[in-house]
């Protein structure tokens, strides 16, 4: 692989954009250690609240995750691979991108979900007023 496609790679691993519709991975290999990463997200994001118990091995997982993710980049910058090899890096990179997102985005309030509440409670009051009308 030549340095142009090494930095093409390299720039679609940096790409914020780049995550968007990717799928998280059912699993990855994390250190020999194989964690089923899809599963692991979506149990989290159940979740109303992380509970305390909870918080550290969330954190452990970005981090393992977030180590991963620098190895895959690295094999790329080391560019001791093929262009195929390559690009399923970056797919790799992505989805790891997409779970670490995910897991980062779960002490965020869910804006969506506060404004369904808050429709319903502004339906219920006029519909309160209107009844109370003579």
């Amino acid at each position: 692989m030549n340095d142009r496609e090494r930095q093409r790679l390299l720039d679609a691993t940096r790409r914020q954009s780049g995550t968007i519709g990717e799928r998280i991975p059912e699993t990855v290999t994390v250190q020999s250690e194989e964690l089923p990463l899809r599963e692991f997200v979506f149990e989290c994001k159940r979740l109303d609240a992380v509970p305390e118990s909870e918080r550290e091995r969330i954190e452990e997982t970005k981090r393992r995750l977030q180590r991963e993710r620098l190895a895959r980049k690295q094999r790329i910058e080391d560019g001791d691979i093929d262009r195929a090899e390559g690009e399923a890096l970056v797919d790799d990179i992505r989805g790891l991108d997409r779970a670490i997102n995910a897991l980062e985005g779960l002490d965020e309030p869910d804006y969506a979900e506060q404004l369904r509440r808050k429709q319903i409670e502004d339906a219920e009051k006029l519909l309160s007023l209107i009844e109370q009308r003579p």
